[in-house]
């Protein structure tokens, strides 16, 4: 079955929701607020101690709650008693944010490494499998990728990969070369590629784009940056701007 790419290549991708003084990253207000402007929506999921799939970016809570500790170290129902930033807004869970999008806009979810990874992939393929939206499934180890391609080839997948040290920290030389240069592409066949805006301009980037690959470029934070991607990409994640909701709507590229 021909995987459906269209949304994919086409409309911008708010990262971490459409987030901003208001509505924290990752949040429901976020979300909602990338509905309601017609963006698709990056996020981040990992696992709670009690398995529980939320929506989070790190590893510690102390950036977005002033909780000292990590997230795989509480339960879902302590975890439910934190709020994002000072405000009114918890941690969702994925269950949340899929029936708040309801398929209005597409979803780009990534998965974050954890000891328990594998786990992670079948919790979230058996709760989006009864998700009638767009979506597509991201992550950095490309073994996340192998899982899907293995078990639930229909799914989107996307290989994340760029440049900047802090993608890749705590990793051996070999694997940092590994994941820079994507060179088990071959075992995860990724249907698109997630590229940092430094280094979209490499040769390896442009003849997977030449082979059919989309390319979408990470993460983009003005016009300046959204226009130089695009030479090199087919669509963007950005944040703290508004680009155009659909990139055929304007001609300055």
């Amino acid at each position: 079955m021909e995987k459906e790419m269209d949304w994919i290549m086409e409309i911008p991708i708010a990262h971490r929701g459409l987030y901003n003084e208001k509505y924290p990253e990752n949040s429901i207000g976020a979300f909602k607020n990338a509905v309601r402007h017609k963006y698709s929506i990056e996020l981040d999921i990992q696992f709670t101690k009690d398995k529980k799939i939320v929506v989070f970016h790190d590893d510690s809570l102390y950036r977005m709650t002033k909780d000292e500790r990590n997230i795989h170290d509480l339960d879902y129902e302590e975890l439910k008693k934190l709020r994002l930033l000072d405000s009114d807004e918890k941690i969702p869970t994925i269950e949340d944010v899929l029936e708040i999008v309801d398929g209005k806009v597409g979803i780009l979810i990534e998965i974050k490494n954890s000891k328990d990874i594998f786990d992670l992939c079948e919790g979230l393929y058996n709760t989006v499998k009864r998700y009638n939206g767009k979506y597509s499934i991201q992550s950095f180890n490309p073994f996340v990728l192998v899982w899907y391609k293995n078990n639930a080839n229909n799914i989107l997948r996307g290989q994340i990969a760029g440049l900047p040290r802090y993608s890749y920290r705590n990793s051996s030389w070999c694997k940092k070369f590994a994941l820079k240069n994507m060179v088990l592409n071959f075992k995860t066949k990724p249907d698109y590629i997630a590229y940092s805006i430094r280094g979209i301009d490499k040769q390896r980037i442009a003849c997977l784009r030449n082979k059919g690959i989309p390319i979408i470029s990470w993460t983009i934070k003005n016009k300046e940056d959204m226009i130089y991607a695009y030479k090199y990409s087919d669509n963007i994640i950005f944040e703290g701007f508004y680009p155009p909701n659909n990139k055929n709507n304007y001609n300055y590229l």
